[in-house]
C-alpha cells in the first residue's frame, strides 16, 4: 500500500523580538497555566488600546500628553482626563480607559464611540445562526466561550441586519436560460400568535448554461395550485429567466398546468425516485424488494417503447395484490418519459431532484435543531442563512456536464447557447454571501 507523503510542518519563526516579548511576558505575569496567558494577553489588549487612543488624541488635540502649549489659548482644546468603558473582546469583558477632550469632539478609531464589541462577535453569531444554533444556543455559547453575555434579543438584533441582503438575494437578476430546473419541498413548523403551524418551503434550483447548481428562489407557504405555481414562474420569468429546458419535480398540485402557462417549450419531468417511493407506500414490507426491482425494469429501459412493455408487464405481475400502486405511473406517463430520449449517463443528471439533496440534508438537520420556528421572520433568516451556508461549497458543475449539455444541445436545438455567464451577482453572494466564511 503506497504511503501518504506527510504534510510539511509550518514552524512559526522565533525572532529575537517574539523572544524578547515572550520573556517580558513571564517576567511581567506569573504565568503558570495557559489561562494564565490569556489573561496577560487580555490586560495586554486594554493596555495597547489605550496607548493606541492616546497616539490619536495627540494628533487630534495637536500635542503629546507630556506636552503643554506656550501660550494659553482659551478656544484651545484640552485633554480632559479619561472615562471607563467596558468591552466585549475575545478574550472576554474587559474595562479600557477612553481619552476625553474638553471639546468632546475626539472621536477613537481603534474603539470607536458606542462600539461594545470589538470580538468580531458579528460575524460569528451569524455563522452560529446559518449552522442551525437557536438564539439561546447562541447566547450559551458566547457566554461559555468568550464569558461575556449577549442576550437573546442582541443575537436577534444582529441577524436581524442580514434581511436586506436576503430580499436582495431573492430579487436579484436570474439567466435567461437554465437548461434543468428542480423544485423540493422542505416542511417545518413556526408558531405564530402562540399556534403552532406546519409550513412547506419550495426550494427552486437551477442548473445554469455552466452546469452550476443555484438556488433561484424560497417559497414559503400557500396550498399548491395551477395558480400558485404560475406565481412563482412568473417571478422567474420577472427577474430574467426566458427558458428551460426540463422542469423536474414531485406531483406537485398544478404545477404541469402552470408550467404550459408561463413556460410552453418546457418538459415536465416528475422526478422518478420520488414515484418509486409513493408507489411503494402501497406495498408489504415482505414484497417490496421484489416491487422495486420490478419498478427498476421501466425506469432504467433503453428507450420509451420498451419502457411501456416493461410498465404493462409490472402493472399486470401485481396488480391484483396491489390495484393502486402503478395507477400514477401510467397517468403520468407524460411526465414520466422525457428521459427516455437521453442516454442512462445523462438521466441522472435529471430524473430525480437528488441534485438538491446536500441543500435538503443542510435543511433536515436545522429542522432537528430547531423543532419549532418563534415566528415567521426567524424562519426566514434561518431558512436563508441555511441556503447560503451549503450554497457555498457548489463550486464545480455537476458531474458529466458536458456529456449533459451535448445531448441537451441535439434534444433542444437553438435554444442551449455556445457560452452563457451567470450574473456576477450571484457568483459574488455563493462566494461568501454574508461574510460568515
Amino acid at each position: 500500500m503506497t504511503r501518504k507523503p506527510r504534510k510539511p510542518v509550518h514552524h512559526v519563526e522565533m525572532t529575537e523580538g517574539k523572544c524578547a516579548i515572550i520573556r517580558g511576558l513571564l517576567e511581567e505575569y506569573d504565568i503558570e497555566s495557559a489561562q494564565d496567558i490569556q489573561d496577560a494577553l487580555k490586560d495586554l489588549l486594554g493596555g495597547t488600546i489605550k496607548e493606541m487612543m492616546e497616539a490619536e488624541m495627540d494628533e487630534h488635540i495637536g500635542y503629546e500628553k507630556s506636552e503643554r502649549p506656550e501660550v494659553h489659548d482659551p478656544d484651545r482644546n484640552y485633554r480632559n482626563g479619561y472615562k471607563s468603558k467596558r468591552v466585549n473582546s475575545s478574550y472576554g469583558s474587559m474595562e479600557i480607559d477612553v481619552p476625553q477632550d474638553r471639546n468632546s469632539s475626539f472621536e477613537p478609531k481603534v474603539v470607536k464611540k458606542r462600539q461594545k464589541d470589538i470580538s468580531d462577535i458579528d460575524r460569528k453569531i451569524i455563522s452560529m445562526y446559518a449552522k442551525g444554533m437557536t438564539t439561546k444556543q447562541i447566547s450559551e455559547t458566547i457566554e461559555d466561550i468568550y464569558g461575556f453575555e449577549a442576550s437573546e434579543g442582541f443575537i436577534s438584533d444582529v441577524t436581524d441586519k442580514i434581511l436586506p441582503q436576503i430580499e436582495d438575494w431573492q430579487n436579484r437578476p436570474l439567466s435567461s436560460l437554465y437548461p434543468i430546473v428542480f423544485i423540493d419541498a422542505f416542511h417545518f413548523s413556526v408558531r405564530e400568535d402562540g399556534v403552532v403551524s406546519k409550513l412547506a418551503a419550495y426550494i427552486v434550483l437551477g442548473i445554469n448554461a455552466d452546469g452550476r447548481k443555484e438556488v433561484l428562489t424560497i417559497e414559503v407557504g400557500e396550498k399548491e395550485s395551477s395558480k400558485y405555481w404560475l406565481s412563482v414562474l412568473n417571478s422567474l420569468k420577472n427577474r430574467g429567466v426566458q427558458d428551460i429546458l426540463i422542469l423536474c419535480s414531485d406531483g406537485l398540485s398544478g404545477i404541469k398546468e402552470a408550467i404550459q402557462a408561463a413556460f410552453p417549450k418546457t418538459e415536465h419531468q416528475r422526478c422518478i425516485v420520488h414515484m418509486v417511493r409513493n408507489t411503494l407506500k402501497y406495498v408489504a414490507n415482505k414484497d417490496m424488494k421484489a416491487f422495486a426491482k420490478d419498478l427498476k425494469t421501466i425506469y432504467t429501459a433503453p428507450n420509451e417503447k420498451t419502457a411501456l412493455v416493461q410498465l404493462e408487464k409490472v402493472t399486470g405481475k401485481w396488480n391484483a395484490q396491489y390495484p393502486y400502486a402503478m395507477k400514477r405511473w401510467s397517468d403520468n406517463w407524460d411526465a414520466i418519459s422525457p428521459i427516455f430520449k437521453f442516454s442512462k449517463d445523462v438521466r441522472t443528471a435529471f430524473y430525480t431532484t437528488n441534485s438538491i439533496e446536500s441543500l435538503n440534508s443542510t435543511l433536515r438537520r436545522l429542522n432537528r435543531q430547531r423543532s419549532v420556528f418563534p415566528g415567521s421572520q426567524a424562519r426566514l433568516k434561518a431558512l436563508y442563512l441555511a441556503t447560503f451556508e451549503a450554497t457555498r461549497k457548489w463550486t464545480m458543475p455537476i458531474r458529466n456536464w458536458g456529456k449533459v449539455r451535448g445531448e441537451l444541445a441535439i434534444m433542444y436545438p437553438d435554444r442551449l447557447p455556445d457560452y452563457q455567464h451567470f450574473p456576477d451577482t450571484y457568483a459574488e453572494i455563493c462566494s461568501d454571501p454574508l461574510g460568515i466564511s
